[in-house]
């Protein structure tokens, strides 16, 4: 099976199709509705073949339809039938959760998302559970108004990685994991990760996103690990984490 992979940001819309090599995208934004979406992803996927479609919602999704407007897009996403607008049959997950998809190596992972917003998952022997850790109250707002690329602008980077870090401490004292994965734009503004993260890659959406139609996955699982994350919010904070791998 083919598939058309498109992920969908406060920023950009990127896609890739099965057997393609290089990804293609365009801009978005708040004025983008869903059907200006699929027509452009239509257009711009003109000569590509693909039997189904994917898609990476930046929103809440329940049941495999949105649940929640958009923050950084125009509304109308709920109600709105995608299957019909493509003519292929078609699967949304989370945008963030679909990264985490694509991310995942084995056993149990956080994946945080910061780029135009903030997006969080966890996945557990390969099943996803997508969080909206962003809307979270924080300080004098939320979450995601300190993490997202709004708080990045009005605090400035020494400051918003300060946010990061703790807020990483926070959920790492929530969770127990084995692999911690940060991914979206925002996070190359790391000159060096935390110990014990990984950077994700935006190529991973992609990859999620062709996952979600495989019925019998082969999926590699590493070895068990353990991950050790430091935090510093003033002082440096380091924190161990260990938990066997699932067989």
């Amino acid at each position: 099976m083919k598939v058309l992979t498109i992920d969908v940001g406060g920023t950009n819309v990127k896609i890739l199709a099965t057997g393609q090599r290089v990804r293609r995208k365009f801009s978005s934004g708040p004025t983008l509705s869903p059907s200006q979406m699929v027509s452009t992803v239509k257009k711009l996927a003109g000569d590509w073949e693909y039997d189904a479609v994917s898609i990476g919602y930046p929103g809440k999704v329940l049941h495999g339809r949105p649940a929640s407007e958009p923050r950084n897009l125009a509304p109308g996403w709920l109600q709105f039938d995608f299957a019909a607008a493509f003519g292929r049959p078609v699967k949304l997950i989370n945008d963030a959760a679909m990264q985490a998809l694509g991310s995942y190596e084995g056993g149990t992972m956080l994946f945080l998302g910061l780029g135009t917003g903030l997006g969080a998952a966890i996945v557990v022997d390969r099943v996803v559970v997508s969080m909206e850790w962003g809307h979270f109250s924080y300080k004098n707002g939320t979450v995601e108004d300190y993490l997202g690329a709004r708080g990045l602008r009005r605090l400035g980077k020494k400051k918003w990685t300060r946010h990061v870090m703790y807020g990483l401490g926070r959920m790492l004292e929530v969770f127990s994991v084995d692999d911690v994965v940060l991914g979206g734009g925002n996070a190359k503004k790391f000159k060096d990760l935390p110990a014990g993260c990984r950077a994700g890659a935006n190529a991973n959406a992609f990859l999620g996103g062709f996952r979600m139609w495989e019925e019998d996955s082969s999926w590699q699982r590493s070895s068990p690990a353990t991950c050790t994350v430091e935090i510093a919010e003033g002082r440096k904070k380091t924190q161990e984490v260990r938990k066997r791998r699932r067989a």
